[in-house]
């Protein structure tokens, strides 16, 4: 009541929307120079509606400008440019070819990306704030985009449209799998730290100018392996803990 009284119970907050419209708009263009066969700029289009997404959320989140309804158009910008975007690309860099196969590749990259959205948005008052249940879509687009920039540098040692499958078919399966995955919400950067942590983020990011594409899909990869890594360490702990429980 308090809030519709000050004009504060209708509407939108202006910064935070934008932001996350900047996203839309790097999907859609992503979707038409991939028609086009601009494949490099529409890997980049998806890049640079990864750094949208992630500042919306951020300024949302210091400013107090969370809303019911950021978190919707959020996850609707985060389906075009994370989901639909990445597809189209892939099947338009490699997999028009294939044909059938291709094609349900990129569809299935799409349904899982909107079942790990709407499974996201279901769970979020309920599940842990540290981890993401299933890859997250932006990881998933990220490894797509930042691949299809790397073979164009590079020669590949097995052919594009095999690469393409696998990837779209593997990160379809990790998104909608309850693998947990490390979230990073809790990185508070405003926060005083130790001296050396800010010698390590500058190391990163000197790495990250000199070869920024292929630095991004390793880290990426790194990412995308993590959460099946940490799995695996995790049984094989709780077997010896059993054990152990059984030999004494």
């Amino acid at each position: 009541m308090k809030r519709r009284k000050k004009g504060k119970g209708k509407g939108v907050f202006i910064l935070p929307s934008l932001l996350t419209s900047a996203n839309l708009f790097c999907g859609f263009y992503s979707i038409v120079a991939s028609v086009k066969g601009l494949f490099y700029p529409a890997a980049v289009a998806i890049l640079i509606a990864l750094v949208a997404d992630g500042l919306d959320g951020k300024i949302a989140r210091y400013t107090h400008t969370t809303t019911r309804f950021g978190v919707e158009y959020d996850s609707l910008a985060d389906l075009v440019s994370f989901g639909v975007a990445p597809a189209i690309l892939a099947f338009m860099w490699a997999l028009m070819p294939v044909g059938r196969l291709g094609w349900l590749a990129a569809f299935l990259f799409v349904a899982c990306g909107a079942l790990r959205l709407a499974r996201f948005n279901t769970q979020v008052d309920v599940v842990d704030k540290r981890h993401f249940v299933g890859l997250p879509i932006p990881a998933a687009a990220t490894v797509v985009a930042t691949g299809i920039i790397l073979a164009g540098d590079i020669e590949l040692p097995f052919e594009p449209r095999v690469m393409a499958l696998v990837a779209l078919y593997g990160l379809s399966f990790l998104m909608v799998s309850t693998i947990k995955y490390t979230s990073f919400k809790s990185l508070d950067l405003v926060k005083k730290r130790p001296f050396n942590s800010l010698v390590a983020v500058l190391l990163v990011l000197v790495v990250v100018a000199m070869e920024p594409h292929f630095t991004i899909f390793v880290l990426m990869l790194g990412y995308v392996a993590s959460g099946p890594l940490m799995l695996a360490i995790r049984g094989r702990q709780a077997e010896e803990q059993a054990r152990n429980i059984k030999e004494a």
